[in-house]
């Protein structure tokens, strides 16, 4: 697929990204003397929050903190994060959304909430978060894949092969994808991007795409030559071009307008160069007078 191979060709290979924290070497033999404390403290600490706070849920949320500290003081804490699949995304922007921080309890790290976060940033589509005792947090990143500009209210958005636009300001690297162009073109591109790469050898041919209407597309051959698809049933047509361009080259033809409105009935519009000249007709005689 051409599109994929042009964008591949900009991408940067995805990066593993280890951030590795010092903890001092005389936490570990402590590990076991403060779990057994630990545990000590939940039996004795525990009955006695219920009592003073009045509700179960509070007295869990105390109890449940100081485990996690516990923990924290006998060595499970945040040493090293790991970062897999990140090639645009900010590794700020990750670490920021992941919300740790050197030292603290690997406890207190939640995967669910710090997985939410990560999926907000613009590049990230999905993403999953485990924690590694004694000291390490893994983050999985799968990015979205830019396969078009949308060009909108003078400026261009990256769009990816879903739809889904991709906000950042460094768009002119993606300046070699296709450009689609119209009011509501973003929210139809995720439809017309599917169509597209049914058939990967007439798609790496599209240069632009233009909405007509809210209704249909026109699409911009790199030759310069513009198909004109239907309201209804595009991926059919779509699908019918391909066939022909396969079996009698029809893009090799001299041709201007592939016209695939009407149902059934293909209009081709030739180029006026390919006109053959009009022939000027022969001079009348004069009359002698």
């Amino acid at each position: 697929m051409r599109w994929l191979k042009r964008d591949s060709a900009k991408r940067k290979p995805a990066r593993r990204l280890r951030l590795k924290f010092s903890v001092p070497s005389w936490t570990w033999p402590a590990v076991k003397v403060c779990l057994v404390a630990g545990a000590a403290a939940l039996a004795v600490g525990g009955p006695w929050a219920l009592w003073r706070a009045g509700t179960a849920q509070l007295a869990l949320e105390r109890v449940t903190a100081q485990a996690v500290s516990l923990t924290g003081i006998g060595g499970l804490v945040v040493e090293e994060v790991i970062i897999e699949g990140r090639v645009e995304t900010n590794a700020g922007d990750v670490l920021t959304a992941l919300n740790v921080a050197h030292g603290m309890p690997i406890l207190a790290v939640d995967p669910r909430a710090a997985r939410e976060r990560l999926e907000r940033i613009p590049w990230v589509r999905e993403a999953a978060v485990e924690r590694r005792m004694p000291g390490t947090v893994q983050v999985r990143l799968v990015e979205r894949v830019p396969m078009a500009l949308w060009q909108h209210d003078g400026r261009f958005m990256l769009i990816d092969r879903h739809g889904a636009l991709i906000e950042t300001r460094d768009v002119g690297r993606f300046n070699q994808l296709p450009h689609i162009v119209g009011e509501d073109a973003g929210k139809a591109a995720g439809e017309l991007l599917r169509m597209l790469s049914s058939e990967p050898a007439l798609q790496q041919r599209v240069a632009a795409a233009v909405r007509v209407g809210g209704r249909r597309w026109n699409l911009r051959l790199d030759s310069g030559q513009d198909v004109m698809l239907p309201e209804q049933n595009a991926a059919a047509a779509w699908t019918q071009l391909a066939e022909l361009e396969r079996e009698q080259n029809l893009l090799a033809r001299d041709l201007k307008v592939i016209d695939m409105r009407l149902p059934e009935r293909m209009t081709l519009k030739l180029n006026p160069s390919a006109l053959p000249p009009v022939p000027t007709p022969p001079a009348k005689p004069q009359k002698k007078t």
